[in-house]
């Protein structure tokens, strides 16, 4: 099989996922999967495409993630995991499609504007 490369992105969070056959080891950054996301949650969404796939056991990953927040780098994450179990095999699209796990989300962050206090909030206007 090799190993196969694929990228995921949320947010500001930019996630390069290497995946080859194994045992299941993951690790982030260098570090064990359970430290860099100590929450249950965040440990969910990160597992959730190969879970769903039934490949927990079945592959090592190797996770490069930076940008953003914990929950950016999650999603991110995961984002890149699903591509890569379509790249294992096909037919774990149709799967992972509808609970939208292989679409990008669009939102970012808005912008301040000049003149007000953040991106909508206005500076509060008094009548005296």
């Amino acid at each position: 099989m090799g190993v196969i490369h694929k990228i995921g992105r949320r947010k500001t969070a930019v996630a390069r996922v290497y995946v080859s056959e194994g045992t299941g080891v993951i690790t982030v950054n260098k570090k064990a999967f359970e430290t860099y996301f100590p929450t249950a949650t965040l440990q969910y969404k990160v597992l959730q495409p190969m879970s769903m796939t039934e490949n927990v056991t079945n592959f090592d990953v190797k996770v490069n993630v930076y940008g953003g927040g914990s929950t950016g780098q999650a999603e991110a994450v995961r984002m890149a995991l699903a591509r890569v179990m379509c790249e294992v095999n096909a037919e774990n699209r149709a799967v992972l499609k509808p609970q939208g796990l292989l679409t990008r989300d669009p939102r970012m962050v808005e912008r301040k504007k000049f003149g007000q206090k953040k991106a909508r909030k206005r500076f509060q206007f008094s009548k005296r």
